[in-house]
C-alpha cells in the first residue's frame, strides 16, 4: 500500500480527496501548509506527495526544492486554472506531474497510479540488462531497476523517476541520438504536454547530480537542434 502525502491549505480538498484516495486502497497523510508537511516528511517520508503551489508558512515550490535536496520520490504540483508559468517551473524544478484545478479526482487517482507505473516499469524493465539480475553497466555507469539506484564509478546518484527514465534511455543504446520528443515519450504520459525546455532542464539537473560525484562527467552529450546522446567511455 503506498503512502501518499497530500499538501493543501483548502480543506475542503484534502478531505474530499483523502477520502477518495483511502477508497482507491492508499494510505493518505494530511498537510495544511509546507511547513508542517516538511517537518513531518523529515521524520518519516511517503511515497508519494501531491503538493499545492500556492500554501501559508512555506509554498509548493519552496518544499519541493527542499525534497529534492533529500529524497526522489514521486511529486505532483496541484496547480490553479491559469498558472501556466508554476507548471512549467515545477516540472523544470523536478516535479513528476501537475494537475490543474479545479480536477477531477479520478484524474488525480489515475495521474497517481500512472506514476508508480512508471516506478514498477523501471523496476521491471529488461532492456539493456542482464538476464538474473537486470541491471545496466555501460562503462563507469551502473543503473539497478530493481532497486531504483545508479552508481558513477562506484558512487551513489540520487535521481527522480523522470530523471532516471531519461538516464535509461540515453543509456540503453550508446552513440545513438535521442531527440527531445523521444525523450519526452519516455519521461511522460500522453496527458502531460512538456515542451522542449522542460526536458533540456531535466538533462541539466541531470548532469549536476552525476557531476555531484565526478566533476569530469561528459557521458552526455548535447547535440544541438537535434537531442541527446550518451557515450559510454
Amino acid at each position: 500500500m503506498a503512502r501518499i502525502a497530500l499538501v493543501d491549505d483548502d480543506r475542503n480538498i484534502l478531505t474530499s480527496v483523502s477520502m477518495t484516495l483511502e477508497a482507491e486502497g492508499f494510505e493518505v497523510e494530511t498537510y495544511n501548509d509546507g511547513q508542517s508537511a516538511l517537518e513531518a516528511f523529515n521524520k518519516r517520508m511517503p511515497d508519494m506527495a501531491v503538493l499545492d503551489i500556492k500554501m501559508p508558512r512555506m509554498d509548493g515550490m519552496d518544499l519541493l526544492q527542499r525534497l529534492r535536496q533529500k529524497t526522489s520520490i514521486p511529486i505532483i504540483f496541484l496547480t490553479s486554472k491559469d498558472d501556466e508559468i508554476d507548471e512549467v517551473l515545477g516540472l523544470r524544478m523536478g516535479a513528476d506531474d501537475y494537475v490543474k484545478k479545479p480536477f477531477s479526482q479520478r484524474l488525480l487517482v489515475e495521474r497517481i497510479r500512472a506514476l508508480l507505473r512508471r516506478q514498477e516499469a523501471i523496476a521491471s524493465g529488461e532492456v539493456g540488462t542482464t538476464e538474473e539480475s537486470k541491471i545496466m553497466v555501460r562503462g563507469s555507469l551502473t543503473m539497478d531497476p530493481l532497486r531504483h539506484s545508479v552508481t558513477w564509478k562506484g558512487k551513489d546518484v540520487a535521481l527522480t523517476v523522470t530523471e532516471f527514465l531519461l538516464l535509461q534511455a540515453l543509456a540503453q543504446r550508446p552513440g545513438f541520438v535521442k531527440t527531445r520528443d523521444q525523450l519526452m515519450d519516455v519521461a511522460y504520459d500522453d496527458q502531460v504536454y512538456v515542451d522542449d525546455r522542460t526536458i533540456d532542464s531535466h538533462i541539466k539537473r541531470l548532469r549536476k547530480k552525476m557531476r555531484s560525484v565526478d566533476e569530469n562527467f561528459s557521458a552526455i552529450e548535447t547535440l544541438y537542434g537535434i537531442g541527446y546522446r550518451y557515450n559510454e567511455e
